[in-house]
């Protein structure tokens, strides 16, 4: 139906488009069963966003946790996720992901070369909802070194996010990070840290012109990649896909590629799985969909340029529904712009710096807007209901001296990092007293100065009345532990002030291709399109379009990929502490799950 006869051909069992963490999740899997698989990447590098990310993936009751004695009951996180996401619970697709996801960790844990390490101490954002945890329930990547992986393939792996980075060298959130901050405060162990890791990292610079210790996100797909060439799956960068192949009966049997030798079409035996990262760099997606987005340009992504809505407009070529219906169009993060001499400007994610003390953000009027303390999501959220129609949607972080030599404000960096290239640039703003630095800014003085005379006075009391932060575990985790009486609250107390400019971006989008818990692409009726999977952020998001705990992004495409490359190779079981949970096979197609 399909056939481009004087085309080359190549033939295999399984085509996954994309190679992020759903799309390398669905292709090992697959292969790991047995199946011939090639994966094809629109751009020279695999990765996509997973590879800038923090790597994080939330996939509770997972082997890790029952390692350290967490056994937590299968209903508690159905009873969190319904506090979350309301009437945004779809119960076919969460049960999946709940079903699924520890099966995920301990087949890559102990089949593949991706291994994690657990997140003990991360918690559930949402902290005072009935169910939510308080750690255990996600996990991260164990560090990769390079040196490990083969030249060929590691050409093939895109570098960390030079703005999450110190001079390129990755830092891991936890006991790495820790170590990094307590240096800037004089620590020894932490500055003997910083010494070796800082001076491996120039080695390797020297002998491979790359970083080569990798973390977070880079250690994900590293390893995945590890994974996916150890089982022999074939992986093509610079192959974008132009069309997806079809029989006559509608079933999805491979595309056309457009490969540096020229268009070639890939035949697809058992079927094709798109994960090419959503459309969070489709201009137009962006100016129909993202609120106070009027020409679709007010909005800075973290992911790459390639993630430009290729997979959906693939999937809505054969009928696929895209579906909108979420609360949120997108995985919201505070982000500041970084222009550097070159022309080029950076996008800086604000992860650890809003819950630090002797920080708030603020808007023009000089007023809090938010619980700066809240997942980046909450941030963004709470910011653009508070901006008027017709105003420019943007805040200010604003610190006061000790904090810009204690932690990072945006990428500015603490002590013995100097802050004048950060001023030189006018990437921060600086002023001898409050008034001087919200002049600066655009923003109202005698407000300002009334709402950090307000906040101050709570803080010494570490209570935040006005909009709860440090209220939670989530908060005062992410805050200082050695600040009393709350970690997440301190006066903003001796000039000179800094303020850093914020503006809505984020990690990806939520509204995607509709899915069932097969990760089967489904028409506008309700029905699967055979042969047609989907995984990552091309699909719409199981959470709804909510954020109710970190890693809420990679744990689905991981889980949700790996589900794919199952059902794909027509494994009907798997095996969790002794017991047997059964999935309809690929030759017996089901609706639900």
């Amino acid at each position: 139906m399909n056939s481009t006869p004087s085309v080359p051909t190549l033939d295999c069992d399984v085509l996954v488009i994309g190679s992020g963490a759903g799309g390398l999740a669905a292709a090992v899997t697959a292969a790991y069963h047995g199946l011939k698989v090639i994966v094809v990447e629109k751009s020279s590098v695999c990765g996509g966003a997973t590879s800038w990310s923090g790597g994080w993936a939330w996939a509770p009751g997972n082997p890790l946790a029952k390692a350290e004695g967490v056994n937590e009951d299968k209903e508690t996180f159905r009873t969190y996720l319904r506090a979350v996401l309301g009437d945004d619970y779809r119960e076919r697709n969460v049960e999946a992901f709940l079903e699924a996801a520890p099966h995920m960790v301990g087949f890559f844990q102990e089949k593949t070369s991706l291994q994690f390490v657990p997140g003990s101490k991360i918690n559930d954002i949402y902290g005072k909802l009935p169910g939510a945890g308080k750690g255990n329930r996600s996990v991260g990547p164990k560090p990769l070194n390079a040196r490990s992986i083969k030249p060929a393939l590691r050409a093939k792996m895109r570098h960390q996010l030079y703005e999450t980075s110190f001079l390129g060298m990755g830092i891991m959130a936890g006991p790495d990070l820790s170590k990094f901050l307590s240096a800037s405060q004089g620590n020894l162990k932490g500055i003997f840290h910083a010494g070796w890791r800082f001076g491996f990292h120039l080695l390797d610079l020297l002998t491979h012109r790359r970083n080569m210790q990798l973390v977070n996100g880079t250690a994900l797909t590293g390893r995945l990649m590890k994974s996916a060439d150890d089982l022999g799956v074939d992986l093509r960068v610079s192959t974008p896909a132009t069309a997806l192949l079809r029989d006559d009966n509608g079933k999805v049997t491979g595309a056309v590629v457009r490969s540096p030798e020229g268009e070639l079409q890939i035949n697809a035996g058992r079927g094709v799985v798109l994960a090419t990262g959503g459309f969070p760099n489709d201009v137009q997606r962006r100016k129909e969909l993202f609120p106070k987005t009027p020409t679709g340009r007010e909005h800075w992504t973290l992911s790459p340029r390639e993630t430009a809505g290729d997979g959906i407009n693939l999937a809505e070529s054969v009928g696929a529904r895209f579906r909108t219906d979420v609360k949120s169009p997108a995985a919201w993060c505070p982000v500041s712009l970084v222009a550097y001499r070159n022309g080029r400007t950076g996008v800086f994610p604000h992860i650890m710096d809003r819950a630090k003390p002797g920080s708030i953000g603020v808007r023009s009027d000089g007023k809090r807007f938010v619980n700066e303390a809240n997942g980046y999501y909450d941030y963004v959220e709470a910011l653009i209901a508070a901006t008027p129609e017709g105003e420019t949607v943007e805040s200010w972080q604003i610190a006061d001296s000790r904090f810009v030599r204690k932690f990072p404000l945006g990428m500015a960096k603490p002590l013995p990092v100097p802050l004048f290239p950060y001023l030189r640039s006018g990437y921060l703003i600086k002023g001898r007293t409050l008034e001087e630095l919200a002049t600066k800014c655009g923003i109202d003085p005698a407000e300002l100065r009334r709402t950090v005379a307000r906040f101050n006075a709570n803080a010494r009391d570490g209570v935040d009345p006005d909009f709860g932060r440090g209220g939670t575990a989530f908060n005062r985790y992410s805050g200082d532990p050695t600040n009393r009486p709350n970690p997440s609250l301190g006066a903003l107390g001796k000039g000179p002030f800094y303020a850093v400019r914020v503006v809505p971006g984020s990690f990806g989008t939520f509204a995607g291709v509709d899915t069932d818990g097969l990760s089967r692409a489904l028409n506008d009726d309700g029905v699967p399109i055979e042969g047609l999977y989907v995984a990552g952020n091309d699909q719409a998001n199981v959470m709804g379009g909510h954020y109710p705990a970190g890693g809420i992004n990679l744990g689905p495409a991981l889980t949700f990929g790996y589900i794919a490359g199952r059902h794909l190779a027509g494994a009907d079981s798997y095996e969790d502490d002794g017991t047997r949970a059964t999935v309809p096979s690929a030759a017996e197609p089901r609706a639900q799950w």
